[in-house]
Formats: C-alpha cells, structure tokens, sequence
C-alpha cells in the first residue's frame, strides 16, 4: 500500500495550491481518503475526507468553505485544492486510507485511518 502526496510549495497568503494523493496498492472504491495536517507543535487535524463509491464528503468546521476535495478514480488520485491561504494554513499535509470510515464523527480521527503518505509541505508567507 502506498499513498504520495505532491504539490506543495511555498506561496503568499490569498493565493491557492491544489494538492494530490495517488494511491496504489489497495481497491481504492473500498477505502475512504482523508487529508490531515500538522503544524510545528500542534497535534494532527483533519480536514477532510472523501469516498468516491459513497458519492460522500466530509469538512472540518475550520474549512469553511476554503477547502475541496475532489477524486479522480481513474487515476486512483484524490486532490485537495487549498484557497485563500492564511499563514496559519502552513502545515504538512498528509493524505491517509481507511476502509473502517463510518461517519462523519469518524472521517476526521487520525487513529481510524490505517495507511498514510509522508506528506507534503505547505508554507504561507509573504
């Protein structure tokens, strides 16, 4: 099982990134994706999760409205495009699988997810 992140950089607030998750190694229908992220001294947080097979998505609060998610099955990928970014956006971002996903409650729980990419890191400054 893998999943690899790319698309990350560094960029200036306001502006946007489009983030992508390819997956290989699992039925990718079976499995629900999630993006987390993780800033220096702060715990993990999701942000989002999608299950194609489901026609289902999930946003943190925090999103409000900045944040989509998107997949595309044929190319196993699963995208996050970020907009208007702050400062605080600045984090790696981490895409992860499970198949264990239930509801809402359990999209943005880091322990439910059992496969995870390295990460992609995201810095916004001017």
């Amino acid at each position: 099982v893998q999943l690899v992140e790319s698309g990350g950089g560094l960029v200036q607030p306001g502006t946007s990134l489009k983030l992508s998750c390819v997956a290989s190694g699992f039925v990718f229908d079976d499995y629900a994706i999630g993006w987390f992220r993780q800033a220096p001294g702060k715990v993990r947080e999701g942000i989002s999760a999608i299950r194609s097979s489901r026609g289902s998505t999930w946003y943190a609060d925090f999103v409000k409205g900045r944040f989509a998610t998107s997949s595309d099955n044929a190319k196993n990928t699963v995208y996050l495009q970020l907009n208007n970014l702050k400062p605080e956006d600045t984090a790696v971002y981490y895409c992860a699988a499970s198949a264990r996903i239930n509801s809402n409650y359990d999209a943005g729980l880091s322990v439910k997810y059992d496969y995870w990419g390295q990460g992609t890191q995201v810095t916004v400054s001017s």
